[in-house]
């Protein structure tokens, strides 16, 4: 009887699908709140996403591009402020 999993086991599909869609969903939302902790976060899971062969490339490379863009915001509003952070 095993009691745990195979140490060969592969991770799934479904696991690089929703690396991919989370990639997204933090990017999209990075560009709104937190760009300075969400943008890396997106654009980490993306890049594992596509690493590891999602079945939805498209979606992860839109959250490499909104993560990219969360950080390229966050530079541009503390250049207009000449601060390290930003608010409205």
């Amino acid at each position: 009887m095993q009691l745990t999993a195979p140490a060969a086991r592969r991770t799934g599909s479904r696991d690089t699908d929703g690396m991919a869609v989370a990639s997204f969903v933090l990017g999209l939302l990075g560009l709104l709140v937190l760009n300075l902790f969400l943008g890396p976060i997106a654009i980490a899971l993306a890049a594992i996403a596509l690493w590891r062969g999602t079945t939805r490339p498209g979606r992860a490379y839109l959250g490499l591009t909104l993560g990219v863009a969360d950080l390229v915001v966050l530079l541009a509003f503390m250049q207009a402020d000449h601060s390290v952070s930003w608010s409205f």
